[in-house]
């Protein structure tokens, strides 16, 4: 890995805090950041956890994500540690670094095409191609059951320009279905 060298305390504060700026760039970075005895990604999600567990959600913990992110952190993995990390360290505190952590993986969530766009902000999943009633469409019909307990109940999506072409209702005897 390569040797970490931060500049940042004695950037900002070297002036002001030259001894706290000293312990930022020589100490934390410059000696436990380089410490090979944890890997570099492994010490990115720690200090995510920690921050997390803090509380703080400002620009120093998107500056960590962004971190993890570098260091090979998936979006898969990061969502599996802060759901992790929510059972102990709070709820509240895992949405706020959800909101986050969509920002810093957001090309990794951006859905390759407007059907998968949709269907990310849908309730209800597109489901299967709705080839049993075609007929009574126009185009591409998408069917998701709901729920098929006693009635069924299915989500129809319709491709751009789709359409139905008429209502249709479908009844099945009670012998049918028994």
């Amino acid at each position: 890995m390569e040797k970490i060298v931060q500049t940042a305390g004695r950037n900002t504060l070297g002036e002001f805090a030259p001894d706290f700026a000293h312990f930022n760039d020589d100490i934390l970075f410059g000696e436990d950041w380089n410490n090979q005895d944890i890997d570099h990604k492994t010490r990115c999600i720690i200090t995510v956890v920690a921050l997390m567990s803090s509380g703080i959600t400002d620009s120093s913990l998107k500056y960590y994500l962004e971190n993890a992110q570098k260091a090979g952190v998936t979006r898969k993995e990061i969502a599996a540690i802060i759901t992790h990390a929510a059972f102990y360290v709070g709820w509240p505190k895992a949405w706020a670094v959800f909101y986050m952590a969509k920002e810093v993986w957001a090309e990794d969530i951006v859905p390759a095409d407007t059907k998968e766009a949709h269907a990310a902000e849908m309730v209800f999943p597109i489901g299967a191609p709705n080839d049993a009633f075609a007929q009574y469409f126009i185009g591409q019909s998408y069917l998701a059951p709901v729920s098929t307990s006693q009635v069924g109940i299915f989500n129809v999506t319709f491709d751009r320009g789709a359409a139905t072409t008429g209502i249709f209702i479908t009844q099945t005897r009670a012998a049918d279905r028994f």
